[in-house]
């Protein structure tokens, strides 16, 4: 290279070298080629191929950072278009998990086509066992409120809030529905259904992302994603409560009736 004394040949050549490490990785240097002397024909012969000025390492540093980078969270989410590869993605997502060690996975069930979906708070000790949303005491009350608006378990799909179950079955913290919500907007996304049913206040709040009383949310119809969203009592609530069973009657018929007038199926 013209213009140029060995001792600024040698340190522009491993400059450079620097910078080729920086995006291939480490790799082994020949240092007698810089140090032997060769006849510059020979030079010329080794480095046929031509090599990067010293403008472009930067571009092609930022190219391999992008191709070597792993995808984030949220790509995860959206590159699964199947509630199988979902599923697969949340049994190895720790985020999902509480604070209750060795819990299972519950992830949902159902029609995967259906027209209208459930949406729950968190599962519960007969849940965690069965790997089933739904499954206790407050799993047959929510079949006997479906099958009373002529709707069986296999027509709809049931989710929750949060994929695993929380110690002592207490109420789902901010912070483990925010880790959640994302898995299930996307599940909501690949089941595609017309309506939602929020079951619980906690559900209802955390889908419309608004902190306002059942009461409030109730006998009415919410925007969501291009989609209808409503809110009713939790069937755990319920055994509770006796008193709540007929509003919630009220709510449901409602709910049938709006199934019917956008064509759900079946």
């Amino acid at each position: 290279m013209a213009g140029f004394t060995p001792e600024e040949l040698l340190e522009r050549s491993l400059r450079l070298i620097r910078q080729q490490r920086e995006i291939y990785g480490d790799f082994p240097v020949d240092m007698d080629a810089f140090t032997s002397e060769k006849p510059e024909a020979e030079h010329k012969e080794k480095h046929s191929e031509p090599m990067f000025t010293e403008d472009a390492p930067t571009e092609y540093k930022a190219q391999a950072e992008i191709q070597d980078s792993p995808l984030t969270e949220a790509e995860l989410i959206q590159n699964c278009t199947t509630l199988d590869e979902l599923r697969e993605l949340c049994h190895n997502a720790e985020v999902l998990k509480t604070d209750l060690p060795n819990t299972n996975l519950v992830f949902g069930v159902g029609n995967p086509n259906a027209d209208l979906m459930i949406v729950g708070e968190a599962p519960g000790e007969n849940e965690d066992k069965q790997g089933e949303p739904f499954v206790g005491k407050a799993g047959q009350l929510l079949d006997k409120i479906m099958e009373a608006i002529n709707f069986r378990r296999s027509d709809i799909y049931i989710a929750n809030i949060l994929k695993h179950r929380p110690p002592n079955n207490r109420d789902p913290k901010p912070e483990e529905r925010q880790r959640s919500l994302p898995y299930l907007l996307r599940q909501i996304e690949l089941v595609d259904p017309k309506l939602i049913l929020c079951v619980g206040r906690i559900s209802a709040t955390t889908l419309l992302n608004q902190d306002s009383s059942l009461g409030k949310m109730r006998k009415k119809f919410h925007s969501f994603h291009g989609r209808e969203l409503m809110a009713t009592y939790h069937p755990a609530a319920l055994l509770r409560n006796p008193q709540w069973k007929r509003p919630t009657w009220e709510d449901v018929q409602l709910l049938r009736a709006r199934y019917d007038e956008l064509g759900g199926q079946p």
